[in-house]
C-alpha cells in the first residue's frame, strides 16, 4: 500500500536517519500480522514501505531477521518489483501510464507539463523530498486515459487544466482526501452485455448450485461446457481441475489451493478491473466452485499492484461473505466444506501474470517463471496441487455451475464455447468493455465501438497479434484469433512503427532478467528501434530484428521472451513502409562514427594519411577477407 501524503513527517533522505530500534518497533506489528511467514515477504515489504516511505537498508535487515531469511534474499525481492523502492521517493509519488493508448492521448506532453510546473526531472526526487514523477507500464485505465496513479490512487481523463491544478495541490501539500472526489472516479464503461454482464447473480448462488450437483457432476458439467482459460493460453479448465483434484498432496497436513490470477498486466487489458469492481461476488463464487470441485480449503487472489485501490472494497466483500456463511468453516452449511480466501497484492511486475511466476511471488520470492513440468496442478503453491485460473474464467465457471455445461457449450463455437470480454481502447468512439459470443468478426467489433478509420488492431496486447485491414474478416476465437481480452485500435493517421517501438520498450522494461536471451535480446530490439527512429537505421537493422525474433522465440525461458518480438514481426510484415521511410539507406550505416572516434588517436600519433582513416567500404572489404 502506498503512503498517504497526510502522513507528513520530515522527509527521510538517507538510511542513516533511521534508528534500528525505532524501525524494528514500527515494523513489528506488520511482521506479527503476517505471522512472520517468509511466504508473506512481499506483503510485509509493501506494508513496511507504506509506513517508512521506502525500504532503507536497516528496514530490510529488520525484516530479514523477523522472517528468518538471508538479508540478500530480502533485498533481492525488494529490488525486483518496480513499486518497491530502495531509495527515497516523494511523499506524492506520481506515475503516468506509459501504455501506447495513453501516449496517443498526449500523456508524455502532460507529464512534461507537470514536471515543468513542479520544477522536477522525470524519474528524480524533488530536492525537498515532496514529489517524484515517473512512468509505469500500464494502469489498466486504457478506456479512460490519459491516466496516472498518485500514491496508488487512479486519476483518469487527465487534461492540461487538471495537471495545472494537481501541481498546485502538490506544492500546497494538500492531503489527497481533500482533492476533488470526481478526479478519482473510475467508470466501468460496459458497452455491450451478454450472458455474464447482463445477468444479476446473488452472492453464493453458484456455490449452492455446485453443492446440489455434487463434485462429480460439477466436474462433468465443466467438461461438457468445454470451458477454456480466458487468460490467453486457452487451456481446458476441466483438465486443470481434474489434475489438481487427483494429484497427491506432498504434505499430508497441507491443502490443495485455488489461485485467482488477477494480475492483468497486458497493456490494453482492463476487463478484470470491471469484474473485480462490479462483479466481485461472482469472482469469489467462481473461486469457491473451483475449491469445491478439487477439494481445496484455501483460495488466494493475486491482485496486480496497479489495482491496490480496489483492495478495501474487496476485503469488505470477503468479510460480508464470512458473515453470511459463504467463507470459513462449514461453507453453505456443509460440515465437510471449509474454505476461505486471502488477497495478495502484487508490486508492479508484468511477468507475474505468468502462472508460475505468480506462484513464486505468492511465496515471497522474485517473480521468475518456473521450469515446467511439474505443472501447478501437480505442484503449485507451497508444492501442493493448485488450480490457477483467470478472473474471467472463474466467473464463467460459476455460471456453468448455475446453468450447466450444455447451456454454455451452446454459446460461441465448438472449439471456443461461451462468451468473451474484450477491452476495447484506442481510436474508437466508445472505448470500454464489450461482451461477445466467441466467433464474432473483427469487423463487427469495429463497427460496434465506432472505429470506422482503423488501419490496424492489436489483439491480445503487445504479445498478441496485429491485424491489418485485409484481416478484419477474421474472428475472435481460439481457432482463429485468440486473445486474453485486449483489443486496441489504431486509426489510419497512426504511425505503426511508433506503436511497435513502444511495445519493444515495454518488453525490455518488463523482462525479469532471468534468462540471457530475453534479458539481452529485448534490450537489443529496443536499441534497434531507437536507432531506426533516430534516422541511423538501415536494412541491416531490420534484418537484425528478424534474427533476434527467431532467437528469442526459440531460446527464451518463458512466454515473455518468446512473444516479445511479435508486434515488431507483425508490423514489419504488414506495415514495412513505416520502417523503411526512416532508413538512412538500404545499405548498412553504423550509428557510431568510428572514423571520428579515431581522430584523437591520429592526432596523438601524428598520422592523417588515408590508411589511418576508417571507411564503411574499407571495413566491409577487410571483413570479407
Amino acid at each position: 500500500m502506498d503512503r498517504d501524503p497526510r502522513w507528513l513527517p520530515e522527509m527521510v533522505v538517507a538510511d542513516e536517519c533511521f534508528d534500528a530500534t525505532g524501525v524494528a518497533a514500527l515494523l513489528q506489528p506488520i511482521v506479527d500480522r503476517h505471522r512472520r511467514e517468509p511466504e508473506r515477504l512481499l506483503q510485509i515489504l509493501r506494508e513496511a514501505q507504506g509506513v517508512l516511505g521506502y525500504l532503507p537498508r536497516i528496514a530490510l535487515t529488520a525484516i530479514a531477521d523477523a522472517v528468518e531469511l538471508p538479508r540478500a534474499r530480502v533485498e533481492g525481492v525488494a529490488g525486483f518489483y518496480s513499486f518497491l523502492h530502495l531509495q527515497p521517493v516523494g511523499r506524492y509519488r506520481i506515475l503516468f501510464s506509459d501504455n501506447v493508448t495513453d501516449r496517443m492521448l498526449g500523456s508524455i506532453e502532460l507529464m512534461d507539463r507537470l514536471c515543468n510546473r513542479l520544477w522536477i526531472e522525470r524519474g528524480k526526487l524533488s530536492e525537498d523530498g515532496l514529489v517524484s514523477v515517473d512512468t509505469t507500464s500500464c494502469t489498466g485505465m486504457c478506456d479512460q486515459g490519459p491516466a496516472l496513479l498518485v500514491n496508488g490512487q487512479p486519476l483518469t481523463r487527465i487534461s492540461a487544466e487538471r495537471i495545472d491544478r494537481i501541481s498546485e495541490l502538490v506544492r500546497s501539500q494538500v492531503a489527497m482526501s481533500d482533492w476533488p472526489r470526481d478526479w478519482f472516479l473510475v467508470a466501468d464503461n460496459i458497452r455491450r452485455r451478454d450472458v455474464l454482464l447482463a445477468t444479476r447473480w446473488s452472492a453464493g448462488e453458484a456455490m449452492r448450485a455446485a453443492v446440489a450437483r455434487g463434485r462429480e457432476q460439477l466436474l462433468d458439467e465443466i467438461r461438457l461446457s468445454n470451458l477454456r482459460g480466458r487468460g490467453g493460453a486457452g487451456f481446458t479448465t476441466h483438465t486443470k481441475w481434474e489434475s489438481a483434484r487427483r494429484a497427491p498432496c506432498r504434505d499430508p497436513q497441507g491443502s490443495r489451493y485455488v489461485v485467482c490470477n488477477a494480475d492483468e498486466g497486458e497493456p490494453g487489458t482492463f476487463k478484470d478491473r470491471v469484474l473485480l469492481a462490479s462483479h466481485a461476488d461472482l469472482v469469489f463464487d467462481g473461486m469457491s466452485v473451483a475449491a469445491f470441485a478439487i477439494g481445496a480449503e484455501k483460495g488466494l487472489l493475486y491482485l496486480r499492484g496497479e489495482y491496490a485501490w480496489l483492495l478495501p472494497a474487496l476485503h469488505g466483500k470477503l468479510a460480508q461473505r464470512r458473515q453470511n456463511g459463504l467463507l470459513g468453516v462449514g461453507v453453505c452449511g456443509q460440515r465437510d466444506w471449509n474454505f476461505d480466501i486471502d488477497i495478495h497484492l502484487g508490486a508492479g511486475a508484468y511477468v507475474c501474470g505468468e502462472e508460475t511466476a505468480l506462484l513464486e511471488s505468492l511465496e515471497g520470492r522474485r517473480g521468475i517463471p518456473r521450469i515446467r513440468p511439474p505443472y501447478p496442478a501437480q505442484q503449485g503453491y507451497r508444492g501442493q496441487p493448485t488450480a490457477v485460473n483467470n478472473v474471467e474464467t472463474l466467473c464463467k465457471a460459476a455460471m456453468i455451475a448455475l446453468r450447466g455445461g450444455a447451456w454454455f457449450a451452446g454459446l460461441g463455437s465448438k472449439q471456443s464455447t461461451g462468451t468473451k470480454l474484450l477491452s476495447i481502447a484506442g481510436d474508437v468512439e466508445s472505448p470500454g468493455v464489450y461482451e461477445y459470443p466467441f466467433g464474432v468478426s473483427v469487423n463487427q467489433v469495429l463497427d460496434d465501438c465506432g472505429a470506422g478509420n482503423a488501419q490496424a488492431v492489436q489483439v491480445g496486447g503487445p504479445s498478441g497479434t496485429c491485424l491489418a485491414r485485409h484481416e478484419f474478416t477474421r474472428r475472435i476465437a481460439f481457432e482463429d484469433v485468440p486473445t486474453a481480452g485486449a483489443f486496441t485500435v489504431f486509426g489510419a493517421h497512426r504511425d505503426m512503427f511508433e506503436v511497435a517501438r513502444n511495445f519493444a520498450h515495454f518488453f525490455a522494461h518488463e523482462s525479469c532478467g532471468f534468462c540471457t536471451p530475453c534479458r539481452v535480446g529485448t534490450t537489443l530490439v529496443a536499441n534497434c528501434m531507437d536507432k531506426i527512429a533516430d534516422g541511423n537505421g538501415s536494412q541491416y537493422d531490420i534484418s537484425e530484428v528478424f534474427r533476434i525474433h527467431r532467437l528469442l522465440h526459440a531460446t527464451s525461458h518463458c512466454g515473455l521472451g518468446q512473444t516479445a518480438c511479435n508486434p515488431l514481426f507483425d508490423t514489419l510484415n504488414k506495415f514495412r513502409p513505416a520502417y523503411e521511410r526512416r532508413l538512412r539507406s538500404l545499405d548498412f550505416a553504423p550509428a557510431f562514427d568510428l572514423d571520428h572516434a579515431l581522430s584523437v588517436a591520429r592526432q596523438m600519433t601524428g598520422r592523417d594519411d588515408p590508411a589511418a582513416h576508417f571507411s564503411v567500404a574499407a571495413g566491409f572489404q577487410r571483413a570479407d577477407r
